[in-house]
């Protein structure tokens, strides 16, 4: 192994001036699971008060790198090289020894915001009982304490992390706070504790723009107050060049760059570097081109009239139930990609449930090619019109059923439809796997032998398997690092140009907006608040919300 030394690296020499030592130096760490080697000689450097990134594709190493600091990696992989860590001005110790005291780092020292706040934690636990778990294992930190102490400091703990109506959210459920609690709720339970270190993997992926740079100014705050180093994992280069200070850019378990966020930015000198940076989507609308919008029925493939639907019908047993959706008035053009913009809860995915069937409206009237598809028609009429329908979901791997092969989970609308002998079901697989450039070789394969771009390549193959008139995308690529983005923007793009398939495209994102969509839809609270050409919607926007999205995209 080669030996670390961090004055050979190019772009930390104007850091390291007047600095004291880092919190974390990382050197020469490699893992590994019998014979294959996962990541090589990573290094790492994380100083008081700073913000790194460590960015790179899916598969890469990035999450591996922080189990492995926390001692969390399972007993079968194998790791070595130092991870050391100050405890105090004359005291440090190694993450990596055989003897490290995990139950005194974990969130004593280090805590970790994970990237799924919701599976993180416990379903059937209160927010606050959860939280104090972490001061009653650290008792070190601020001695015993009275239950009303405890209380209070969680309590303190949540309101400085933005949270309103603090009492409300300690009593609550994790199911009953939106995504955005939740992850400053996490927030919350990782700092109580005072640590050194603040790891967050993928602390913004599902979160919508609005939220988005909340917690990152969240995280950017709370690393100034409490002077307290935080490494944020991420494939998001706009969200690296938004909150970091240094950057280190990992490759097929490598750290293949690193240095300020500025410097690596304006001046990559690594390949895979400029590839990530290529694969930026930019917030761009000076190139835009009108698009004017006939108001004639037979341009339209679906048209919304006056639409109202309530959450779920059973509630109003107990309390009254509330509109999702109110007075909804879409249009989807034939052949055109429509995206539908909100944050998390504005009600996105009670309008696709709509749309596909999921969800009978209260009033009004959804056609799809002219045909009505809550009205009193056959069931087989409805069948034909929702077959008509592909859809394409935010998180593919839970989409696809576990235990079938990707040949199977393909073809399943065909089967379900039995509209073709298995012998054309066949041929139509292969043909669909071709389309969105997957080798037939993978037929036989099941989803957990795929990566994140394979298994949401299969989603859009799925969708595309009866050749329908609309395929609705919900978040298709949030989950997705930059190049993947990329690469499923420029398929779905590629694919509606061939079939001329209407697209009802669902994203936070503007930028995905402004690159794929011609027109647009901005809802707020169940109701549509400004919609049009994107040109015209984006560049001169009527509606204040409108606006706010807009300033909250990270440039």
């Amino acid at each position: 192994m080669r030996e670390f030394r961090l004055e050979t690296r190019k772009g930390f020499k104007k850091m390291l001036e007047n600095r004291e030592n880092p919190v974390l130096s990382v050197s020469n760490l490699s893992i590994a699971i019998g014979k294959n080697q996962i990541t090589h000689n990573v290094y790492l450097n994380l100083y008081a008060g700073k913000i790194s990134a460590l960015v790179g594709e899916s598969g890469s190493g990035k999450s591996l790198t922080s189990l492995a600091l926390m001692g969390l990696l399972p007993d079968d992989f194998s790791v070595s090289g130092k991870a050391v860590i100050n405890t105090s001005a004359n005291d440090s110790l190694d993450l990596l020894s055989n003897n490290a005291p995990y139950s005194y780092i974990r969130s004593g020292l280090i805590s970790m915001v994970f990237q799924e706040p919701s599976t993180a934690f416990n379903p059937v636990m209160r927010i606050g009982k959860q939280i104090e778990e972490s001061l009653k294992y650290h008792p070190e930190k601020f001695g015993k304490t009275s239950a009303r102490a405890k209380k209070s400091r969680v309590l303190d703990s949540l309101s400085e992390v933005g949270l309103k109506d603090v009492n409300r959210v300690y009593r609550s459920y994790p199911h009953e706070l939106s995504g955005g609690q939740l992850q400053r709720a996490m927030i919350a339970m990782a700092i109580i504790n005072q640590p050194s270190l603040l790891i967050a993997d993928e602390p913004t992926t599902a979160l919508d723009v609005t939220t988005q740079r909340k917690i990152l100014q969240l995280l950017r705050d709370l690393a100034k107050k409490h002077n307290i180093a935080v490494l944020i994992i991420t494939h998001n280069m706009s969200v690296v060049k938004a909150v970091a200070n240094t950057v280190y850019v990992m490759n097929s378990g490598s750290i293949v760059e690193s240095g300020l966020v500025k410097d690596v930015f304006s001046n990559p000198k690594n390949s895979y570097t400029r590839s990530l940076l290529d694969s930026i989507v930019d917030f761009d609308i000076s190139n835009l081109a009108s698009e004017s919008t006939s108001s004639e029925a037979g341009d339209f493939c679906v048209n919304i009239q006056n639409v109202s639907a309530k959450y779920d019908k059973y509630s109003k047993i107990f309390n009254p139930s509330k509109y999702a959706i109110s007075d909804l008035n879409l249009n989807i053009l034939r052949g055109k990609t429509h995206a539908l913009v909100g944050e998390s809860g504005a009600g996105k995915t009670t309008i696709a449930k709509l749309i596909s069937g999921q969800l009978k409206p209260e009033s009004g009237s959804i056609s799809i090619e002219g045909l009505n598809l809550y009205s009193d028609c056959k069931k087989r009429a409805n069948r034909k019109i929702l077959s008509n329908i592909g859809f394409i979901f935010q998180d593919s791997g839970s989409a696809l059923n576990p235990l079938k092969t990707v040949g199977w989970s393909i073809a399943e609308p065909l089967i379900v439809n039995k509209s073709l002998s298995e012998e054309e079901r066949k041929k139509r697989v292969e043909l669909v796997l071709n389309q969105v450039h997957l080798p037939l070789s993978l037929i036989n394969r099941f989803p957990h032998e795929l990566s994140g771009g394979q298994k949401q390549r299969v989603g859009i193959a799925r969708a595309l398997i009866n050749r329908p008139s609309l395929i609705i995308a919900d978040e298709p690529t949030s989950a997705l690092d930059a190049n993947h983005c990329l690469k499923i923007l420029n398929l779905l793009s590629s694919l509606q140009k061939q079939y001329n398939f209407s697209c009802l495209f669902i994203t936070h994102d503007l930028a995905l907006v402004s690159r794929i969509a011609s027109q647009v839809s901005v809802i707020k609270g169940g109701r549509i608040v400004e919609q049009g050409s994107v040109k015209d919607v984006l560049r001169l926007p009527k509606n204040p919300y409108t606006r706010s999205l807009i300033d909250a995209v990270l440039q």
